[in-house]
């Protein structure tokens, strides 16, 4: 019963209402990420967490307006032209981390990157829905902010969510660049969270010689 109520109040909240709701919770997730990631090391927890707030509002949105899972880009029928838009750069993007990596003598690649490689492509998805859907997203509902403007202030938003690694915000930074133009011309999630996910799990294992596998699981294994 509470849930049902929970959900007739979302629903019934007009368009701008549900826009900046959506943007105050993305900078609440964004806050929450370096409160659990960076100063209380719980990064299992918070991925949990956000995992099950934000599925939960994507349930609920969807529950009488089932044509918003399209909208923001939760879809197969424009996946092959995306694809082709995006591989270029990822074959590029691999490219580079491996020479990065070379380069630094940082290429630490053990078993632990296949759990991360299936893993983290699902919360690249979510984390492309919360930048480009609900950030980027709204922006162009606006109609009133040019797409470059979108580009540049959705691409400083998500480096600035991998700071104080300065590998990861550059990195992020040009990989929103070209996520969120690719986004508000074709909406695909999945692409985008796919290639997130294995592009990052490749950066961490080469350019920032990171290990998420432990950071993450640690505690249990």
């Amino acid at each position: 019963m509470r849930f049902s109520l929970i959900c007739d109040a979302i629903s019934y909240m007009s368009s701008q209402n549900h826009r900046s709701f959506e943007i105050v919770a993305v900078s609440v997730t964004a806050l929450g990420k370096f409160l659990f990631y960076d100063v209380l090391n719980l990064r299992l927890v918070f991925i949990l967490l956000m995992f099950g707030f934000w599925s939960t509002y994507i349930t609920m949105r969807v529950r009488n307006h089932s044509e918003l899972f399209k909208k923001w880009g939760f879809r197969v029928d424009n996946f092959n032209r995306v694809l082709r838009r995006v591989l270029p750069f990822g074959i590029v993007s691999f490219m580079a981390c491996l020479s990065i990596g070379y380069y630094q003598d940082t290429i630490n690649i053990t078993w632990h990157i296949i759990p991360i490689l299936i893993l983290y492509p699902v919360f690249g998805v979510l984390q492309q829905f919360l930048i480009m859907a609900l950030v980027a997203g709204n922006l162009q509902e606006l109609n009133r902010i040019k797409a470059q403007s979108i580009i540049i202030i959705t691409s400083i938003l998500f480096g600035i969510l991998h700071y104080p690694d300065w590998w990861l915000v550059l990195g992020t930074f040009i990989l929103a660049l070209f996520y969120t133009y690719t986004y508000l011309k074709n909406r695909n999630l999945y692409v985008l969270g796919f290639f997130h996910g294995w592009l990052g799990a490749l950066f961490y294992y080469t350019v920032v010689d990171k290990d998420p596998f432990t950071e993450i699981f640690g505690f249990i294994f």
